[in-house]
């Protein structure tokens, strides 16, 4: 079975095809959050604290970090982002004792990231573009590391889901030609809106099972991308996250301070078997129940109400990646 290995200093966490649901706290990102993006260039960190310490309270298993602020007083991302990143990588690993997964679109923050990056992080990430692949991969390759592969190319992003099967086909291939396993390519196969294209639920159920079956490799989204557009959005994030883990996605970049959500990925987890005689179920259930009641639990704040436990495991305590070559 395929197993993709993430690391912190002191916690191991596996995506797979026979593993509780992965999720990646998406909110350390200060795209379309105006106060975090003036926050940051500011010198603020205390957004990006609290939401580190609230994701993990609320089942996050990895986070991902992304510092991609275009500065007022300097708006070329190349120069201002690698240092950011690399201050908010040793901030929330210093906060928090799961995995990372570290995000941007310029090539040197990444490798700030992975610098500073304590354990084995997840890199997101390459896509189909030529630059892209030659940038990015001899970076998985250097530091050892897992990389989500999204399925775009040079030619944009496809509404074919054909075309998106043999972009992420192209990218494991490419990543072989370098020495990358396929069990460290999580392939992102795009969710597009549902409000959008009707169909956008479908196509990604069938893309997770051909991605699966016929590449072996684990997947991953933006799960709040099937939603955009519509009302009442959490509840549409909350029956596509079940539907996708029963096709058999395997990660989800999200927002896990959202209780529907993570109760539907809880849920899931349950029916899936990947939650061993319901433990985390029921453990999750006794908060829930101890919150509703006004009795003192220990992880009865908001965030632990929220979805209990976080699900990662520890292991492998301190050990460093090596760097190939």
């Amino acid at each position: 079975m395929t197993r993709t290995v993430l690391e912190s200093k002191t916690k191991t966490v596996v995506i797979g095809f026979d593993e509780p649901f992965c999720v990646i706290g998406e909110r350390i990102n200060p795209t379309g959050r105006k106060k975090l993006a003036a926050e940051l260039e500011a010198g603020d960190f205390s957004t990006v604290e609290r939401d580190a310490l609230e994701q993990v309270a609320c089942g996050a298993m990895v986070l991902d970090v992304n510092a991609g602020v275009v500065y007022n007083s300097n708006p070329n991302p190349n120069e201002t982002e690698p240092p950011l990143m690399g201050r908010m990588i040793e901030l929330v690993q210093g906060l928090v004792d799961v995995p990372l997964c570290i995000d941007s679109s310029v090539p040197a923050a990444l490798e700030r990231g992975l610098e500073l990056a304590e354990g084995r992080p997840l890199l997101n990430s390459v896509t189909g573009e030529e630059e892209r692949l030659e940038a990015i991969l001899p970076l998985v390759k250097k530091y050892n590391v897992p990389v989500v592969a999204i399925s775009n190319d040079d030619t944009g992003i496809s509404e074919d889901p054909d075309v998106r099967f043999n972009v992420a086909k192209k990218i494991v291939e490419r990543a072989a030609d370098f020495g990358i396993p396929a069990h460290d390519i999580v392939v992102d196969p795009l969710v597009m809106p549902v409000g959008a294209m009707a169909s956008a639920g479908q196509q990604v159920f069938t893309l997770v099972r051909r991605l699966r079956e016929e590449l072996g490799v684990n997947t991953t989204c933006g799960a709040s991308n099937i939603s955009f557009g519509l009302p009442h959005r959490h509840g549409i994030n909350a029956a596509f996250l079940p539907m996708a883990i029963g096709a058999g996605m395997t990660s989800a970049i999200m927002n896990p301070v959202r209780p529907v959500e993570m109760e539907a990925v809880r849920a899931a987890n349950f029916l899936m078997n990947h939650d061993p005689n319901g433990a985390e179920w029921i453990r999750f259930a006794r908060v829930l129940d101890a919150v509703a009641e006004g009795t003192p639990f220990p992880e009865a704040s908001r965030a632990a109400a929220a979805s209990g436990a976080t699900g990662g495991r520890s292991g492998r305590g301190g050990r460093r990646r090596r760097r190939a070559g």
